[in-house]
């Protein structure tokens, strides 16, 4: 196994524990409520803690990343993020829970600057599209086998074996990574991909109109996704009188099907430059059958089926969304611009719950699927609009004498 395929494999599994970290509160929403006796504002604003924390430390980790290096970030962030849930597990209670957020946000604000640091400085750039999109199927899966698993133990035993479970995986990727340092390279050490690397990138100052509309376009997705991802079930069981049971599946399927999309995608974003197109009509044809799933009593197969079909697309996103920031970050600079950019999504991650939660408290579940299409229509228009403006800028340099 080589360098970057070690680099990869290591920095793909932090992903999908910082995923699973991520998920497994969401995924505990629909026992939450009466084991803390809390609401689903309560619960909206411990994920907004989450968030907050998260998006006020994100870019000066960033900073942090291409300072002291990303290897050592990383693995900080992996011991954080595990005594955030060991605190939950020590202390089940919604301070407790309050506190473990405030810990696992911070750890979170370590992943996007680190990884993306790592593999945007040491992958071939022939095949980043790729990378990215290994690096994001990870995060995805580990999404995906939350809820089965983080539910189960809370379901077979309690809350506490529940979060002991999420800190334990944690520790033990901390000590996969950390064993396996050697064939992990600090960010901005150039590995075999600086060779015969195709990379043009010049080493100046991103513009900062660019990096704002990629940030507001990971809060739209995060808005958009975080709907259907931590509260689906739950507005699927209230708004739409879907059992319990099949509103699990169809998050699973959602969630796996997702995960395969961003490989789909990762292909897709090396065959092509038009990155901003490709996301803009994978988004366009999730916000169509999010809208049939509200309109349409679907039977529980197709139900399943339209939201697998759902994820597949909003996976197909992510490595384009990832090339677009890669291409607008300054060449060894991609700590600092991974890490502002992805702020977006702690943003949308502190709205979303919030939101939400509100409309779940007051009865509203159905517009949790309709504020989900209309982020997705939202952030359809932005990816549009960034790839016209593009598209103008190079038309207009070369036309220039």
């Amino acid at each position: 196994m080589g360098p970057q395929t070690r680099l990869l494999a290591q920095i793909s599994v932090a992903h999908l524990i910082s995923h699973f970290h991520f998920m497994t509160v969401p995924a505990l929403l629909p026992v939450l409520p009466n084991a803390m006796k809390v609401s689903f504002v309560d619960l909206g604003i411990a994920l907004g803690v989450f968030n907050v924390v998260s998006a006020l430390c994100q870019a000066p980790l960033g900073f942090a990343v291409d300072r002291f290096g990303a290897r050592r970030v990383l693995m900080f962030g992996l011991a954080l993020g595990s005594s955030g849930f060991a605190l939950v597990a020590a202390i089940p209670t919604y301070t407790g829970l309050l506190m473990g957020m405030a810990i696992a946000g911070v750890a979170n604000g370590v992943y996007h600057p680190a990884d993306y640091a790592l593999l945007s400085q040491n992958m071939d750039a022939r095949r980043m599209g790729r990378a990215f999109s290994i690096h994001t199927f990870a995060g995805f899966l580990g999404g995906a086998i939350t809820p089965p698993i983080i539910l189960g133990m809370a379901l077979a035993f309690d809350l506490r074996w529940a979060f002991a479970t999420a800190a334990v995986v944690g520790v033990i990727t901390l000590t996969f990574v950390s064993l396996g340092s050697r064939g992990m390279p600090a960010a901005g050490q150039a590995a075999h991909a600086g060779e015969h690397s195709t990379d043009t990138r010049q080493p100046v100052r991103a513009a900062r109109a660019t990096i704002l509309v990629l940030t507001l376009l990971f809060m739209m997705l995060s808005l958009s996704t975080g709907a259907i991802e931590r509260f689906s079930v739950t507005a699927l069981v209230q708004g739409f009188q879907v059992p319990l049971s099949v509103a699990n599946i169809a998050l699973t399927s959602f969630l796996f099907a997702s995960a395969f999309g961003v490989l789909a995608g990762g292909v897709l974003a090396d065959r092509t430059s038009r990155h901003g197109f490709v996301a803009a009509i994978a988004f366009a044809l999730a916000a169509l059958l999010v809208t049939m799933v509200i309109l349409v009593r679907l039977p529980p197969p197709i139900l399943i089926l339209t939201l697998g079909a759902t994820g597949f697309l909003t996976g197909v996103v992510a490595p384009s969304r990832d090339m677009l920031v890669r291409a607008a970050s300054p060449a060894g600079q991609e700590g600092k611009t991974f890490g502002f950019v992805s702020t977006g999504l702690n943003i949308g991650g502190v709205i979303g719950p919030i939101l939400y939660g509100l409309l779940l408290d007051n009865g509203l579940a159905t517009s949790v699927l309709w504020a989900s299409v209309g982020f997705m229509i939202v952030t359809t228009a932005i990816v549009i609009a960034q790839e016209l403006h593009r598209y103008d800028r190079r038309r207009e340099a070369i036309s220039s004498p």
